[in-house]
């Protein structure tokens, strides 16, 4: 981190921050990409998806990023997923992304596939990974099926381009395919993309360099890891990450904790904090932000003294779509406690199916 982001009070969560792409964040707030189940069953974004991502928008978040959206047909990991694997979807992405960036928010589409966590009884057929899975029933892609899924991602970010993103983010987390390529557990190819770490990272590599050169470099460019659970080794997650800064693959990073404030599992790596370990990355002029129970102005603010570049926010976003403004104006600030009514999280923009889907996040809706 250059000298001069340095965040050092709570009043740096209001300051812009300049991307090696050329872009700039108005202030330091990330909306996270928040699965909702609310688009068609075709992948075609709905006014639900619309109202809701622009009111985040509107809610002054510096950068909205939108949910997962799968780059195959196949790779839908839920129902009513937002697709970006056809044609058909660019209208919907166009006119979304020209709604977020009228709020001088910078509008990021985050680019996925669920491979052996795709539904076989949502995708009809049996999914694909890395390698055979049998708890899963998921089949060993082919090395050619594994090159078109490379190309797929590709053609995908440019397909967002078109449609008037400001750039893209590879979902490489939370066990989805590219993380099943990176972990050891769920690879166990013997060909060009298994085996070494090296090889395990090709996907993602060749991914990333594809997108940058098909794309160009004033395309932002940001690639989210988790560095545990789902077979992820915390030091293989680290070098990943400064691979990708070494060879200028990624603007920023967005590392996914589950908890900003936790030691690592591992326990030959606790003598500080996870987010601690990516902090200490050469991260030259690569930003960093993390995502993972930041809800508080309090925690807003603890995560940017600890040399992170901006903050990711999920579930408070959800219960305040303007958590940025209430965060600067308040250092105080609290969102409102859980379990919150139906009616509070439709006021906040979720529609009846988007609240569905939180109510299977235990202690989130009040049960009536």
């Amino acid at each position: 981190m250059s000298q001069s982001d340095q965040p050092s009070e709570h009043n740096s969560l209001d300051q812009p921050l300049q991307f090696k792409s050329g872009h700039s964040m108005k202030n330091r707030f990330m909306l996270a990409p928040l699965t909702n189940s609310q688009s068609h069953v075709d992948g075609r974004l709905s006014e639900e998806e619309f109202h809701w991502l622009t009111m985040r928008a509107k809610g002054q978040f510096g950068l909205t990023m939108t949910c997962a959206a799968h780059v195959q047909a196949v790779g839908q990991g839920f129902p009513g997923q937002l697709g970006i694997f056809g044609e058909q979807h660019v209208a919907g992405h166009e006119r979304l992304a020209q709604a977020i960036k009228a709020q001088d928010s910078i509008a990021v589409l985050q680019l996925h596939h669920a491979g052996m966590r795709a539904p076989a009884e949502l995708i009809g057929e049996a999914p694909v990974c890395a390698s055979a899975d049998a708890a899963t029933g998921a089949r060993a892609m082919t090395l050619e099926e594994v090159r078109q899924l490379r190309d797929d991602f590709i053609a995908s970010a440019v397909r967002s381009q078109k449609a008037g993103y400001d750039g893209v983010e590879i979902h490489g987390a939370h066990g989805y395919v590219v993380c099943q390529f990176l972990s050891s557990e769920t690879n166990q190819r013997e060909d060009e993309y298994g085996g070494s770490l090296a090889n395990r990272q090709r996907l993602l590599v060749e991914i990333a360099a594809g997108i940058r050169a098909q794309c160009g470099a004033d395309f932002l460019l940001g690639v989210r890891l988790s560095p545990e659970r789902f077979g992820m080794q915390l030091q293989e997650a680290l070098d990943t990450c400064q691979l990708l800064i070494d060879q200028d693959l990624t603007d920023f990073l967005d590392i996914s904790l589950w908890d900003s404030f936790k030691l690592p599992v591992e326990e030959d790596y606790q003598h500080q904090t996870l987010l601690a370990h990516f902090a200490q990355l050469e991260l030259r002029d690569v930003k960093l932000t993390v995502a993972g129970k930041i809800r508080t102005a309090q925690e807003c603010a603890s995560v940017m003294a600890a040399d992170v570049d901006f903050v990711t926010i999920g579930r408070a976003a959800i219960l305040h779509h303007d958590l940025p403004l209430k965060v600067i104006e308040d250092p105080a600030f609290e969102p409102v406690p859980t379990p919150v009514s139906r009616e509070h999280l439709q006021a906040e923009g979720l529609s009846p199916v988007f609240i569905d889907y939180m109510n299977s996040w235990k202690g989130f809706v009040a049960q009536d």
